[in-house]
């Protein structure tokens, strides 16, 4: 096959030449060969195809082709380039369509430095044809460049991309917009310039977010120029989708406007349908029919500005723009930007709010107003809340409706210079915020819940439609927006007060509504809800109140007037009594507007109130909540009641210190000396005194398995007392450290009394902390507990401490002095003989302030004779055996031990039972003293003693 050569203009280029392999069956390789210099063909653009090897071959047809065409790409940009630089045209379409066919050429070589050069080279050159070419009428002619510069920003801004150059990318379109931002045309027509500029905006959004660079951190990027600053957001798509709906929201105004009053734009013709884009980039033409033939022609201004008002009002523009501004909204949320996200959620819910949608739009008037709450933006804060004012009422929610009407007319008048000037033309459905605007919503609210006849009328205007005799009721926090509507202060003059004795409370109230709003009556709300009274407006008729939370028959007080004048406090003193012990805090004030309105605020103290954030910065007299500067300053809305003084006595009785390992018991006893004692308890703690605790499992105690040091091991009964613990009512919990009984009740003069009986596993002092509560009275509704609270220290203490040692027997040659010193640090091991007795002494020594009983001790051995025990007996029991030793304090114990004096003698008699007769051995005798032992060994003579035989006995018995 001989394909034809890629310019039909020149023959410069050789065709390439594909010869199937059965050619050469045919043809003579001598005779290829004479044709392929008869044609001036080089080898390399004959190639042979062999069908069979197809994969094979058609790698080297492409490379071959491929190269054909970079030489021809080459070489036509090097044609048109001398052309460029000849200057052999002076005009400026022709210089651009040149710089452009090298920039598409040096694409197809993948020459990126030449394609971005020339691209820009015929961007600049494009630029100064504005205002100079005739050609094609006004309207058309910037049209069109506009539409030429719209293709060659989105080429070089690609290549710029491609190349990672995001930087030089973000530069390149702030040059771009600067060089078109300007270039509007008939300002009659802006709305052709609007779509165009969101259109800049969208596509290099949609490159961004398209575009293999990577945002990296701010500060590692290149903050452009001195001429050209860039921030942060520049660098993500968000900025950009957000300016693109920012744009096109002005188109859909200025063509809205243009509709409006133009009659040319109203009235289109069918002509306008016939026009079409032409074959030209950014020219337009109109198709007629001549005959059976279809012809194109120019069109004119009028025509095509026609034509452009009918294609725009095809486009529902509000769709495209909520669309762009909720990927602006999310991008910005992620990115932690909540200022930005929050106006792009603005600017979505105005799109919302114009399509007749006022359950999206709350959503995102929601998002918006939550942050300008928090920042205090009062100006933006008023204008939101007017469209979520009217959102409530297209959807009919008549409390929310309120709610917002009233926050509105709380904020600070924003829309006025001092001088009572507007300093903006433009507001939304709430207006401006000037002082007469917040009246008139002031009176608007308030108005619907006056007299009944006008609640009908004014509802029926609103558009709301409910009974009349429903309530409404709103609820002021701490953080509520409706907080500057009713600010309630509370200030107690005392600190602490005594049961059913007066203390004095300063209320305070605070209003920054626009007009003075006259109270029906208020009710102030306390934890305890018998100290709740009412202050009523003696100009109101007593109307009872469906929401009142103040009981029949508590405290009630009168005022001439209760209106709250704007921004200046309402400032009632009264005396309260409370009747229970403990903290006393006034919740909340509610304030009754007619028969149907009400609102309650949370109490605030004096010391912890900060101002609303929406008022905080305003330029106003502020007054203090209380005349007292002290209250103001320190004044608690809470107060402590003092417990009343208890007329029972409990008592620990503890005798002597406590001694490990015994069950020590502690007396408690209960007497009532005033009071009667119903519904008792008694609470009992243990702690230990160094704060460490009564557990502590890294030490372990040799003598007890138990895992507290100290524990309770149980309360024996109540003395005095028939109830058995069965009965109703009767509790008795018993842990370690812890301890409840119930107590019975107890008529005044009686006592009653436990044993609490505790052990010591270690010697550790405890705090032992008992506390009483009962009712004085049993059968008062809601009585209130007295307490009482004792402690006591305990100490445990080691009753013995046991020493032993080894006896050296006397010594019986020579003491030879040793020359070998043991070191210091080796061990002190004891050394007995070998085959000869050695005496252990182990001693006993009684370490507290109480005489002690030893009744038995043993000796554990290593080896296999196991455990030994001796024999307890007290010295000099002339051989009897009591079982037992008492030792006084500070007494060391020693079986049979005794102490001799100097120059004194200690006689020992023992009583002698002979078995037989004959001459018999005397008991031998070991003396061991402190420092040795030895034994004492008489004369055979002293030792032994004859027994002689009794005298037989026999009884006679007469017969």
């Amino acid at each position: 096959m001989v394909y034809p050569p890629f310019s039909p203009f020149s023959l410069e280029y050789p065709p390439l030449i594909t010869l199937s392999q059965l050619v050469l069956e045919v043809i003579s390789e001598d005779r290829l060969l004479a044709l392929r210099k008869r044609a001036e063909l080089d080898s390399k653009y004959v190639l042979f195809l062999n069908h069979s090897e197809l994969p094979l071959s058609l790698p080297r047809i492409a490379s071959a082709f491929s190269e054909l065409a970079l030489a021809y790409y080459r070489e036509e940009a090097r044609r048109i380039k001398s052309r460029i630089e000849k200057r052999s045209s002076t005009s400026l379409d022709l210089i651009v369509r040149y710089c452009f066919k090298v920039a598409v050429y040096a694409e197809f070589r993948r020459d990126w430095g030449e394609a971005l050069k020339f691209y820009e080279d015929a961007y600049h050159s494009l630029h100064e044809m504005i205002g100079t070419s005739t050609r094609l009428p006004a309207i058309q002619r910037l049209v069109e460049i506009k539409t030429i510069a719209e293709l060659l920003h989105f080429k070089i801004s690609t290549l710029l991309l491609h190349g990672g150059k995001l930087t030089e990318a973000v530069i390149w379109f702030h040059q771009h917009k600067s060089s078109y931002d300007k270039v509007v045309g008939s300002t009659e027509y802006i709305f052709l310039h609007w779509e165009w500029m969101s259109r800049q905006f969208l596509v290099f959004a949609e490159l961004l977010e398209a575009s293999s660079a990577t945002v990296q951190s701010f500060s590692s990027l290149n903050q452009g120029t001195a001429q050209i600053p860039l921030t942060e957001f520049e660098f993500y798509p968000a900025y950009y989708y957000q300016l693109a709906a920012h744009y096109l929201q002005n188109k859909k105004s200025a063509l809205e406007l243009l509709v409006s009053m133009s009659v040319a734009a109203q009235e289109i013709d069918g002509s306008s349908e016939s026009i079409t884009p032409s074959v030209y980039v950014g020219q337009f033409s109109q198709l007629r029919e001549k005959g059976e033939a279809l012809t194109l022609h120019f069109i004119t201004d009028e025509e095509y500005i026609r034509y452009a008002i009918s294609e725009a009002k095809r486009f529902q523009d509000s769709f495209e723009i909520v669309a762009w501004l909720k990927k602006s909204y999310e991008s910005f949320t992620n990115l932690k930007s909540r200022r930005m996200a929050a106006f792009c959620a603005f600017e979505i819910a105005r799109e919302y709010f114009g399509l007749s949608d006022p359950s999206n739009a709350k959503f995102f008037f929601d998002i918006t107003v939550n942050l300008y709450r928090q920042e205090g933006w009062v100006s933006l804060l008023w204008e939101v809340l007017g469209y979520l004012r009217e959102c409530s009422r297209n959807l009919g929610a008549f409390k929310d409706f309120v709610e917002l009407s009233l926050e509105m007319v709380a904020l600070p008048v924003t829309s006025c210079d001092d001088f009572g000037n507007l300093r903006d033309k433009t507001y939304g459905p709430g207006g401006p915020a000037t002082v007469s605007r917040r009246e008139s919503i002031h009176r608007e609210v308030f108005t619907l819940f006056c007299r009944e006849t006008e609640l009908i009328s004014s509802t029926e205007e609103s558009g709301f439609k409910f009974a009349i005799d429903s309530p409404l009721h709103l609820e002021i926090d701490l953080v509520s927006p409706l907080r500057p509507v009713l600010l309630a202060s509370v200030a107690f003059h005392e600190q602490m007060i005594k049961p059913r004795s007066l203390c004095s409370i300063t209320l305070s109230l605070l209003s920054h509504l626009p007009l003075p709003v006259e109270i029906d009556h208020l009710e102030v709300q306390f934890n305890q809800s018998t100290c709740n009274f009412v202050v009523r407006n003696s100009q109101k008729p007593l109307v009872a109140s469906p929401s009142s939370t103040v009981q029949s028959g508590s405290q009630e007080e009168n005022e001439p007037s209760l209106v709250l004048v704007p921004n200046n406090w309402l400032r009632l003193t009264y005396a309260i009594k409370p009747e229970k012990s403990g903290k006393l805090e006034c919740l909340s004030v509610l304030a009754k507007l007619g028969t149907r309105f009400t609102i309650s605020s949370r109490a605030e103290s004096p010391a912890a109130m900060e101002d609303s954030p929406v008022w905080k910065h305003e330029n106003y007299v502020q007054s203090l909540p209380t005349k007292d500067p002290i209250l103001a300053v320190f004044g608690q809305k809470a107060t402590q009641v003092e417990e009343p003084e208890p007329q029972v006595d409990v008592s620990l009785g503890a005798s002597g210190p406590a001694l490990v390992g015994e069950n020590f018991t502690m007396p408690i006893v209960v007497t009532s000396k005033g009071h009667a004692v119903y519904s008792g308890e008694l609470k009992i703690n243990l702690v230990d005194v160094g704060g460490g605790g009564l557990f502590s499992p890294r030490e372990a105690e040799p003598f007890s398995l138990e895992s507290h040091h100290v524990e309770i091991c149980g309360i024996d009964g109540a003395e005095g007392n028939d109830e058995s613990e069965s009965e109703t009512g009767n509790i008795k919990k018993i842990q370690q450290s812890f301890g409840l009984v119930s107590v019975p009740n107890l008529k005044e003069g009686e006592s009653w009394s436990c044993k609490l009986e505790i052990k010591w596993h270690r010697a550790k002092p405890v705090m032992l902390f008992v506390s009483l509560g009962y009712l004085p009275q049993g059968s008062e509704a809601n009585a209130q507990k007295v307490h009482i609270h004792k402690s006591l220290q305990i100490e445990g203490k080691m009753p013995l401490v046991i020493n032993n040692r080894f006896m050296l027997p006397y010594r019986r040659d020579h003491l030879l002095l040793n020359r070998i010193k043991p070191a210091p640090d080796s061990e002190d091991i004891s050394s007995l003989p070998l085959n000869e007795k050695s005496v252990l002494v182990v001693s006993a020594k009684n370490c507290t302030e109480i005489a002690l009983k030893l009744m038995c001790m043993s000796i554990e051995l290593d080896d296999e004779q196991g455990k030994t025990s001796c024999l307890i007996q007290q010295g000099g029991g002339g051989g009897e055996t009591s079982g037992s030793a008492n030792l006084a304090p500070g007494e060391e114990f020693k079986s049979n031990t005794v102490s001799v004096l100097p120059k004194s003698e200690h006689v020992l008699s023992y009583k002698l039972v002979p078995l037989t007769c004959g001459q018999q051995q005397l008991p031998k005798i070991t003396l061991t003293s402190v420092r040795y032992s030895a034994e004492f060994q008489p004369s055979t003579i002293a030792s032994s003693v004859f027994v002689f035989p009794s005298a037989p006995q026999a009884n006679s018995t007469a017969k």
